[in-house]
């Protein structure tokens, strides 16, 4: 089988986070908009097709500048606070035993599965808007992944920004070599990913990137508005689980 590196978000990929990002950015802009609105799911997804809105702070907070906007009103939010009453919801009360939203999202994928990429000549890492806290706690504590290569969020900047993606692919070929430039999978569930992958070609022209679209779990019953979403920020496959994307498939996506 061809060499290939294939890169991971793990928010909406890795595990489902519709009952703890999610629910803990509902949390956040309930409270800085004192009460008077919730964002559903769909008001989220929304948010984040627009590209630009990985960091789920900032989510939060855009979302409740665009309440109080839609208001006529003019409320400053202090992001310290946002972010310390976002992170009390989703990590918890406990800074060392997290007791959070965090402990209950369900994985989308086992060990087994990298254990098998790797098995094949597939070398594998993670680029991820998460904290390196949360990113960890999952890679490490839940999926049992000895040290993987991650870029998180305190590394850089955040996507579509493709430097913490040409990090991982770099870390990667330093520690497999073989010589010339790897073709690189990044696996995502947003259209922030998406663009990821096409500012990664425009600075790597000479490399093959490929981007594949995941339908996170609490879209499965109606994937198809998800789909179109990702297929025009260019993705070219398009998969409701990561395991779908076996050693075969990935050889597919590079022979035909």
């Amino acid at each position: 089988m061809m060499k290939i590196i294939i890169v991971f978000d793990i928010d909406g990929v890795i595990r489902d986070v519709s009952g703890s990002y999610r629910r803990a950015i509902a949390d956040t802009v309930e409270e800085f908009t004192q009460g008077k609105y919730r964002p559903s799911l769909g008001d989220i997804d929304a948010l984040k097709n627009e590209g630009i809105w990985n960091n789920d702070w900032e989510a939060s907070q855009e979302l409740s500048d665009r309440y109080h906007k839609a208001q006529g009103m003019e409320v400053s939010i202090d992001y310290e606070q946002l972010v310390t009453f976002f992170q009390s919801r989703y990590r918890g009360s406990d800074p060392v035993n997290w007791n959070g939203y965090i402990t209950t999202e369900p994985l989308l994928v086992s060990q087994d599965y990298f254990t098998q990429l790797k098995a094949e000549g597939i070398e594998w890492g993670f680029f991820s808007g998460a904290t390196r806290g949360s990113a960890e706690y999952i890679l490490k504590k839940r999926l049992g992944l000895d040290n993987p290569p991650l870029v998180a969020m305190e590394d850089g900047p955040g996507k579509p920004d493709p430097t913490g993606l040409l990090v991982v692919v770099e870390q990667l070929e330093e520690t497999y070599p073989h010589g010339g430039l790897t073709p690189v999978i990044y696996v995502g569930d947003t259209v922030g990913d998406m663009y990821t992958v096409n500012r990664a070609r425009e600075q790597q022209s000479d490399r093959t990137w490929v981007g594949v679209g995941i339908v996170p779990p609490h879209l499965h019953s109606q994937p198809e508005a998800h789909q179109q979403k990702l297929t025009e920020a260019g993705a070219i496959a398009l998969f409701n689980s990561v395991e779908e994307l076996t050693p075969q498939v990935v050889e597919k996506l590079f022979t035909h």
